[in-house]
């Protein structure tokens, strides 16, 4: 297929030029060209979260197979998150700088080396680096997606490329949840790093063989630029560390978490302090301060950890009772489906005027989805969750691209010296707030946990009858392998505690899908009172905006 448009022999028209400087241009093309955008587009879509999705749902198996602690793993997905959350402090600026396909290409060509390092000299350290250069890609690939859609919608509905791009793109969990575990595992799962290094080349091959229009190059960066970012991205790592490993190693207990907090906000507040007094700020500060983007933010920032149900709340209670990510393909494959019709919802119903009321509806059916799941037992099984984790896949794709709708338009009449503080403030609100989100879900489902252990252990009575009688069922299933009738009784108890510890772990699940239930009803009421509220405001005020 040959390039299909090159700067060379073509006269743009002012409406067909870039939007932003490292933006491309978007001429008028022929419907097959169009075609082949969107296809491309979409390939990019699944693809920018899949790679790092494939670790992200097996970590847990991978920890046991390579020798780690599960501590030590849950890094990589930490690093990933930092990476891709601070990636655009460096992508925007660079792609106006360097041109789009340096940028793009030189980031995959990373990717797919780290890969094949990873045949090389396997390891957490390499698995570490790979996990850093993926979550950069990934930021390139989200932007890099939106660019090709944007080609394939003409005119005025090139704004559902926004809806539609970022839509697909969390698409890349659920698609790893289809792979099975035996094609991963190969040879210590080197399978799994085959398959990244395959989706990398393959990316690189469609970019190169259906190139972007041309964009404009200017010269972008200044010193104190790079100063800010050497002190933003090791922030970003420190609290994504921190939160990834909060829960597992607890809060309280583990002193070094303290100091890569306090690192953190050392290293935050400094960068704010060059920002402030900067004639020109790589971050517009002020504007983030404006009530309209707080709230854009804090509502994105919630939102995201409500949607932790589907990634920590119902995948941990069903691995907690043995199920793997081969019982779960059914499952994934309707959700799957489920964000597919969301995002065609979203497009078709997508106005300025109804995204407040999108987010609302999407709230809603993440609260009516968490209540459904808030009476689970441990004879729940994947079918029992078919519609719950459908609605919540509806949810996700109904919010998040008329979310990024909503800011962009936001950022757009402020202008182009705005776009880095928009795109870097929009991924971390999703990134980082998925990450915050597990975090605070499992921390409150291992507090509710101690809580429920501690009361079902109060009220068990050993001259109960029916206590009784499961220890002496208990003692009789081991009869057979324990001789010793003193030692069949303390094993029996010690299953019988086993039995509470997992049926109190069920309730503390219950807990979570109550909480994350309380928290979609609160978002939905937030968002439609500030609407109804702006739009008395604007009839009751003469000159509102």
């Amino acid at each position: 297929m040959a390039p299909l448009l090159t700067a060379s022999g073509y006269e743009f028209a002012p409406e067909e030029r870039p939007t932003f400087p490292g933006s491309p241009a978007i001429p008028r093309l022929s419907l097959s060209h169009r075609v082949r955008y969107a296809t491309v587009g979409f390939v990019l879509a699944a693809s920018t979260t899949f790679g790092n999705a494939l670790l992200n749902v097996n970590v847990a198996t991978i920890a046991g197979d390579m020798g780690w602690y599960v501590s030590e793993a849950s890094w990589l997905p930490a690093i990933y998150v930092a990476m891709n959350a601070s990636a655009n402090l460096t992508l925007v600026k660079a792609r106006t700088q360097f041109g789009i396909p340096v940028v793009t290409l030189g980031l995959l060509l990373l990717y797919a080396l780290a890969a094949v390092w990873q045949f090389i000299l396997p390891g957490f350290a390499s698995a570490a680096a790979i996990r850093a250069i993926c979550g950069a890609s990934a930021a390139a690939l989200a932007t890099l997606t939106i660019y090709y859609l944007l080609q394939a919608f003409p005119g005025r509905l090139r704004p559902l490329a926004l809806v539609v791009g970022m839509g697909l793109i969390q698409l890349g969990t659920p698609l790893a949840r289809l792979i099975p575990l035996e094609v991963l595992a190969v040879h210590h799962w080197l399978g799994l790093y085959a398959i990244e290094g395959a989706l990398a080349c393959l990316l690189l091959t469609l970019i190169i063989t259906v190139p972007l229009p041309p964009s404009e190059r200017s010269a972008a960066f200044e010193p104190a630029d790079l100063l800010s970012i050497a002190l933003l991205v090791p922030a970003y790592l420190l609290l994504c560390g921190v939160l990834g490993e909060g829960r597992l190693l607890w809060w309280t207990d583990t002193i070094w978490l303290g100091e890569c907090l306090m690192g953190a906000v050392v290293l935050i507040a400094v960068a704010v302090s060059i920002e402030k007094h900067r004639a020109r700020p790589l971050l517009q500060l002020d504007w983030i301060g404006t009530r309209d983007i707080l709230r854009f933010a804090l509502v994105a920032l919630f939102m995201r950890v409500a949607l932790a149900e589907q990634t920590y709340a119902a995948v941990g209670l069903l691995t907690s009772g043995g199920l793997t990510n081969d019982q779960l393909h059914t499952l994934f494959a309707i959700v799957v489906a489920a964000m597919v019709c969301g995002v065609i919802c979203a497009a078709l119903t997508l106005s300025e005027r109804r995204i407040p009321y999108q987010v609302a509806t999407a709230a809603l059916l993440i609260a009516a989805a968490a209540w459904f799941d808030s009476d689970v037992t441990n004879l729940t099984r994947p079918e029992q969750l078919y519609v719950s984790q459908a609605m919540l896949g509806f949810g996700t794709t109904l919010f998040v691209g008329p979310a990024l709708v909503f800011g962009f338009i936001r950022m757009f009449s402020r202008g182009a010296t705005h776009l880095v503080t928009f795109v870097v403030l929009f991924s971390t609100t999703q990134n980082v707030g998925g990450l915050a989100g597990s975090a605070l879900l499992g921390t409150y489902q291992t507090i509710a946990t101690h809580s429920h252990t501690l009361a079902l252990a109060e009220s068990t009575k050993f001259d109960d009858p029916q206590v009784i009688s499961r220890v002496q069922a208990g003692a009789a299933a081991i009869q057979g392998v324990v001789t010793d009738s003193s030692q069949r009784a303390g094993q029996s108890v010690g299953i019988l505690g086993q039995a509470m510890a997992r049926e109190a772990s069920i309730l503390a699940y219950q807990d979570v899908f109550r909480l994350v239930a309380l928290a979609g009803v609160s978002i939905a009421l937030y968002v439609v009172g500030v609407s109804l509220f702006m739009r008395w405001h604007r009839r009751t005020t003469p000159g509102a905006p």
